[in-house]
């Protein structure tokens, strides 16, 4: 608190938002052309805007990550990241259209199989998280959001063998 005008200036948590994007099986993915974590796989996600919702939010990164157009089906995991001091809320998504392309924050994206998805080079712990939890639901409707896996809390395990 500011001694001379009694003005508190709050340090809050960061809220990210994105999605777990299906088309045909398959899943969106991209290559970060930014750092952290340059050169790795992620969903869409980042920072939500002041003024904008959470879903709005989670449809903006995709357009701007992936020029990917998405109908976004349900939240998928509300994950805590304390290290970073992030909030991240994760949705389910269809896209609209399979005409996509690499946004100024990513070198490459593309749609991949289960088996396909590059899981030593994801960029993030939670990442991985919304990827095998939304592999967990499949098409399951009503569902309860879920949470960090037991025990996780966003840190980097360099001796992982998914390297994250």
């Amino acid at each position: 608190m500011c001694d001379a005008c009694g003005y508190i200036h709050y340090d809050n948590p960061k809220i990210v938002v994105g999605a777990v994007v299906e088309s045909r099986g398959r899943i969106l993915l991209c290559r970060r052309a930014i750092e952290p974590r340059k050169g790795y796989w992620t969903i869409p996600a980042g920072y939500l805007e002041l003024n904008e919702s959470s879903e709005e939010g989670a449809l903006r990164e995709a357009r701007e990550e992936a020029n990917a157009e998405l109908r976004l089906t349900g939240l998928l995991a509300i994950y805590n990241v304390p290290r970073i001091s992030q909030v991240q809320l994760i949705y389910r998504a269809v896209l609209l259209s399979e005409d996509i392309s690499a946004g100024e924050e990513s070198e490459e994206v593309g749609l991949f199989t289960t088996e396909d998805i590059p899981w030593r080079d994801l960029a993030f712990p939670s990442v991985r998280w919304a990827l095998n939890q939304f592999a967990e639901v499949g098409g399951i409707q009503g569902f309860a959001p879920f949470t960090n896996p037991n025990g996780e809390t966003g840190d980097f395990d360099p001796k992982s063998t998914t390297g994250v």
